[in-house]
């Protein structure tokens, strides 16, 4: 958990001050934002970094929701939603545009962080049971980064097999060919989406799949239903 980053966004800056005094003195990496536009700035300019994100619903310039919906279009990164109002319909829409927590101002820093690391706690145990997937005869182990089909050991590239892994984790989902690219190379990869089909070609050669594993959805993305 030590080294962990949170993005603290809110316009009360003896909050933001508040709260990253708590979080580092646990040993967690602050970035702060006061409005939403500078929120979704520092989210893309290092998306990779950020593990987590305190989001007041109440900010300027763009509100605490639209950035939450923002992110979600590209990433899966946890989000606790802040808000000094106690009405029911924010808490349920908070949910339902992809929030994972709901607080409710004024906040207890303790209780808050405690929320905080026990939420890693399990992200981190899942993330653990993930490490070593077995899919009928194909596995992959994210510990010794070791891919496996029959038992025989397959050479991949690093981009091969971080394709494979994420298509692997979201086995029976289809997973577009956009959220690849981001995921894989990155926000400043300027390349086209032939880069995806390029390499997923590849990987079925290496894997002697012929389209039985990974399936393309046309006009979307992969799915890896095995």
């Amino acid at each position: 958990m030590q080294g962990k980053t949170i993005l603290v966004v809110d316009d009360e800056p003896k909050i933001r001050i508040l709260l990253s005094d708590f979080l580092q003195k646990k040993g967690f990496r602050v970035l702060e934002a006061s409005n939403g536009r500078h929120a979704l700035e520092v989210f893309k300019s290092s998306p990779q970094d950020i593990d987590l994100i305190l989001l007041d619903i109440m900010i300027p310039e763009y509100d605490g929701w639209t950035v939450c919906r923002e992110i979600r279009r590209i990433s899966q990164v946890p989000i606790i939603m802040l808000t000094a109002r106690s009405e029911d319909f924010d808490e349920v829409h908070g949910f339902e545009i992809g929030a994972d927590d709901y607080v409710k101002k004024p906040i207890k820093p303790t209780v808050l962080v405690a929320r905080i690391q026990a939420f890693f706690r399990r992200t981190d145990q899942e993330k653990e049971q993930k490490k070593h997937i077995v899919i009928n005869n194909m596995e992959i182990n994210d510990v010794f980064h070791t891919v496996k089909v029959k038992g025989r050991e397959i050479n991949l590239s690093p981009k091969e097999y971080s394709i494979l892994l994420i298509l692997m984790e979201n086995h029976g989902k289809v997973v577009s060919r956009e959220s690849l690219l981001r995921l894989v190379w990155g926000y400043d990869y300027f390349g086209g989406l032939r880069t995806i089909d390029t390499h997923i070609n590849r990987l079925r050669i290496k894997l002697g799949d012929k389209g039985n594993s990974i399936n393309t959805v046309r006009g979307f993305g992969y799915k890896f239903e095995g």
